[in-house]
């Protein structure tokens, strides 16, 4: 199958999956390959072939869409995300909820893919935060569309090439070695995995903090973009923080939501007073 072509497929087959092209130039060749492998099991000589197929089987939509996930994930991914997460988002969340005498943070890793990003917050409170704040703990939800992907991330084991970013005294304090692989030491997975598409349902909240990064604004059309992210900002605590990828932008739907101060691609939601004087006006 020749490159081409493949892409001339994507671009007339991903609008009717409400996914966008421009999200997927750069790992268009991870698709094509899978589609490569398909064609061998279905028995079908080419594209042509391929898309008579899928017209005659309407149920292959649904194969099709498992084959454009892109669960692209590691651990400490964007440090400087992290570092602001550590330095100035998790302490004043975490002031924030002394100061309403709550005894929990919540936190939302949407679209977590194999678990090294809620692993990787997880990791982040426990051996830095947590031991200045003795009467606050943080509960994490994730959640991903994919069976296999949180089957990997529940086991909590990895290679080396998905710990490369963790700082030394994060990567030390967090994994046990097995063989080739880094397991995620047991007192520090307290993630809760739940299997769930995002176009259809979220875990129910409010939460602090919310991570939804290079999955919703990247693949997803802006219509669909747009209901998703509307859903997702519903679920933030008045004065919680959203984290998106650097190189995504906002929907319209997120207008409400004001830049962190001194942050990349972490916004801050409206407090109650902000809110209610919004609304009211």
């Amino acid at each position: 199958m020749k490159t081409v072509e493949c892409v001339e497929f994507m671009q007339e087959a991903l609008p009717e999956l409400g996914l966008r092209w421009a999200g997927f130039r750069k790992v268009r060749g991870l698709v094509c390959k899978r589609l490569g492998k398909r064609f061998a099991e279905l028995g079908l000589a080419d594209l042509a072939a391929y898309r008579a197929y899928v017209a005659l089987h309407p149920p292959e939509w649904h194969k099709l869409e498992e084959m454009c996930r892109i669960p692209i994930s590691r651990f400490y991914r964007d440090r400087a995300v992290f570092a602001s997460l550590e330095r100035d988002v998790l302490p004043a969340l975490a002031a924030e909820a002394v100061a309403q005498d709550r005894h929990e943070l919540r936190c939302w890793s949407a679209c977590c893919a194999s678990g090294e990003e809620p692993y990787t917050l997880s990791i982040l409170w426990h051996v830095r935060l947590a031991p200045a704040l003795p009467g606050l703990t943080l509960r994490i939800v994730a959640t991903d569309i994919d069976p296999a992907m949180l089957r990997r991330a529940r086991i909590g084991c990895y290679l080396a090439s998905s710990t490369k970013e963790l700082p030394e005294d994060l990567m030390r304090a967090a994994f046990d070695r097995s063989g080739e692989q880094y397991c995620v030491r047991t007192a520090l997975r307290t993630v809760d995995f739940l299997q769930q598409d995002i176009r259809e349902s979220v875990p129910d909240g409010p939460f602090d903090l919310i991570l939804c990064r290079n999955a919703v604004l990247t693949y997803f059309l802006l219509a669909e973009q747009q209901q998703v992210m509307k859903r997702v900002i519903a679920r933030l605590e008045p004065g919680g923080a959203l984290v998106i990828g650097l190189h995504e932008t906002l929907p319209p739907s997120g207008a409400g939501l004001a830049t962190w101060s001194n942050a990349r691609a972490i916004y801050r939601a409206p407090s109650v007073a902000a809110t209610w004087f919004s609304s009211a006006v």
